[in-house]
């Protein structure tokens, strides 16, 4: 398999201005350039570019992949919406990184594992990703914990607190877990242990009411003034901002991972479990499927017979697989009537009379049915 690499950028806040996609060309001259997006694909080579340099500079979102393992996804958000500090609870070295350009926190999440099965049906992978910076922007601190759980027990040291809602991701979140590869097991366990989201509305509407009228007014225009997104990131974080840190749980990844491997253990025995009864039920049904046909054939076997010599005679290897099953089914029923003699000497009849037929004796062989 050659090399591939997928690089994709979008500007989301504002626009790219003309000079600045004339800076980005430069950059790439086979890119797939708008406005509000970069796309490129690379077979051989390697880009020039530093995404990092372009997100500090230009977009708001990154995403990256190749075909030997690497994801890496980049957020960029106004430090008015993400606290530095609250990102940088969340970092692990060389997994989960995050620092300050300007006004901005950028936010860099990669997982690497080998791929053994490689989907280039990655058209949309970012656009399905990107909904957790608006998130993140309103206060959710579940993306940022997605990144930090799919570290593993490669984030050892201080661990963030457990955020509430693991267990009902949005589909952004659910995108950005597949795609940074995070343990299903894993993200039950911290989901068990942050528990759910208590969304209170009516709270929500009595923490509004009681803002001051000044405050109130400022937020009304620039909501008027099309920033009604910033605004409403703003509110949501700080109400949520209301419950304090150290009121949530906290787990290290040794202890999470300890924990998803006790429930994998759980998981797969129940899997087994559950195989073993499908496969009692399924061979079940099969025998008494059986049992429905053998009645049938007891009550005229000589028209099974008569089947049996009019499909041979096709010469046709479909018809010959019919055939052997209905001699199959023949059997057993001599097996059941105590009749096996009777079975045995009209079957070694018909190969002898179809013994030029290599193709049906070799499957009359294949299935185990007697010859003499």
């Amino acid at each position: 398999m050659s090399e591939y690499q997928y690089y994709e950028f979008v500007a989301i806040d504002r626009p790219l201005t003309a000079g600045q996609q004339a800076e980005v060309r430069a950059l790439s001259t086979r890119a797939r350039i708008t406005a509000t997006g970069f796309v490129n694909e690379y077979e051989w080579g390697d880009f020039k570019g530093s995404p990092r340099a372009m997100m500090e500079r230009y977009y708001d979102a990154h995403l990256y992949l190749s075909n030997w393992g690497t994801h890496r996804v980049m957020l960029r958000l106004p430090r008015t919406l993400l606290d530095p500090a609250v990102a940088g609870r969340h970092t692990v070295e060389d997994r989960v990184d995050s620092w300050t350009s300007g006004e901005h926190v950028i936010l860099e999440m990669v997982s690497e594992e080998e791929e053994e099965d490689w989907e280039d049906d990655i058209e949309g992978s970012l656009s399905s990703i990107v909904g957790v910076r608006a998130e993140l922007a309103a206060g959710d601190p579940r993306p940022l914990y997605l990144a930090w759980l799919s570290a593993g027990r490669d984030g050892e040291g201080s661990a963030p607190p457990v955020p509430p809602g693991l267990g009902s991701l949005t589909a952004a979140q659910r995108a950005l877990a597949d795609f940074l590869r995070v343990d299903d097991d894993l993200l039950t366990v911290a989901a068990e242990v942050g528990g759910a989201v208590d969304v209170d509305h009516a709270a929500l509407a009595t923490w509004i009411g009681g803002l001051p009228e000044r405050q109130r007014n400022a937020l009304l225009l620039r909501v008027a003034t099309d920033e009604a997104a910033h605004v409403r990131a703003e509110l949501l974080r700080d109400f949520h901002g209301r419950e304090t840190v150290a009121e949530r749980p906290v787990w290290t990844a040794r202890e999470l991972a300890d924990a998803a491997a006790v429930r994998r253990k759980e998981r797969l025995r129940e899997e087994r479990l559950r195989r073993e009864r499908e496969r009692v039920r399924r061979e079940r049904q099969e025998e008494l499927a059986r049992e429905r046909r053998l009645d049938e054939l007891a009550g005229n076997p000589d028209e099974a017979w008569g089947r049996v010599e009019s499909l041979v005679g096709t010469r046709k290897p479909r018809e010959y697989g019919q055939a052997v099953e209905l001699l199959r089914d023949l059997w057993a029923l001599a097996r059941r009537e105590d009749d096996l003699g009777v079975f045995t000497g009209r079957l070694v009849l018909l190969r002898e009379r179809h013994r030029g037929k290599s193709s049906l004796i070799r499957r009359l062989d294949e299935a185990g049915l007697p010859s003499a």
